[in-house]
Parts: structure tokens; sequence; C-alpha cells
């Protein structure tokens, strides 16, 4: 049982964690996330240390569940509407990472953002490799320049993201099909 209560506990951490930093109204204090969260600092402190160690578990955490995401998209829909599926959730990872990178020392996210393109870069291939089989999405782009197009979610200024993002996504989705 003390597992399970272990497990709910770090769950509902990074959840609270999650939504504070989206939220991006200041500085991420453990004490607001312990109290979102509903568990004690103590609790807290025994999951994550420290505020880098709460934002790289929120980090990976996101980063593993976009690139699993990509099996499961072309699993249950045709490549150019996985692909677009995907890219949504790469823009709302992209609206919390730009939290966490506001909230992280340049060494934490040095090291953070080194895992980045190779993870996103295997979520790519699987989008990638099912769209060229059927032929729906080019051949001729690979991983890396898909990656490089979709820098601009680092650029979209908040109070823009909700108009300008869905339609830049969208440009980017017709221009990968064949």
């Amino acid at each position: 049982m003390a597992r399970a209560d272990a497990a709910r506990s770090r769950a509902a951490i990074l959840r609270a964690a999650a939504e504070l930093v989206a939220d991006r109204s200041g500085e991420l204090r453990l004490s607001a996330v312990a109290r979102a969260a509903g568990v004690g600092q103590g609790t807290l402190y025994r999951h994550f240390p420290t505020q880098e160690d709460l934002l790289r578990a929120l980090y990976t955490g996101e980063i593993d569940e976009l690139v699993a995401e990509a099996t499961t998209l072309v699993a249950a829909h045709p490549p150019p509407e996985a692909l677009r599926r995907w890219f949504d959730r790469l823009a709302a990872y992209a609206r919390v990472k730009l939290g966490v990178v506001a909230a992280v020392e340049d060494s934490v996210w040095t090291d953070l953002h080194a895992q980045t393109p190779g993870k996103l870069g295997a979520a790519l291939t699987t989008l990638l490799t099912a769209g060229s089989a059927d032929e729906s999405l080019r051949a001729d782009v690979d991983p890396r320049d898909v990656v490089l197009l979709s820098w601009f979610l680092a650029h979209v200024e908040d109070a823009e993201w909700d108009e300008r993002v869905p339609r830049l996504l969208d440009v980017l989705v017709a221009g990968l099909r064949a």
C-alpha cells in the first residue's frame, strides 16, 4: 500500500508542477507545488529534493509521453492525421517546456536539452516512416528537418499562442504531405 501511495503522491506532484509551470505567472515554488498536489512538503522533498529534480522529472516525463504517443497515433490514424495530432501534443509540451526553461538554471537546461533531439527523432521516425510507406507524407524529409521546422514553437508569444500555433502546425503538416 505504501508504494501505491508514494506513486499517487509522485503523480499528483508532477501534475501540480505541470499546471504551475504552464501558468508561468512567476517563480515555481515547491511549497506551492506541495499545496496544489495536496501533499506535505516532506512528501514532496522525499520525491524531489530540489526544484531542479522536480523540473527534470517533469520535462523527462513529458518527452517520454510524447515519444510513446507517436506509436499509438500511427496505430489509430492515417499518417498525416497521426502527425498532426502528434504536433498538437508537441505544441502542448512546448508550452510547458517554455515554463521549465524559465525556471531552471542553464546547466540543468543544457543537460535536459541534450536528451531531447534523439527522443523526438525516434518519435518522428515512426510518424514519417508510416507516412512514407503509404505515400501520404514526403519521403525526402527526415526527423531533423521536422525538428528544425517546428522550432517556431519556442518563439510564439503566449498571447498569440492559441490563434497562431494551430495555423502554423497546419502549414507544417501541409508541407510534409506527399
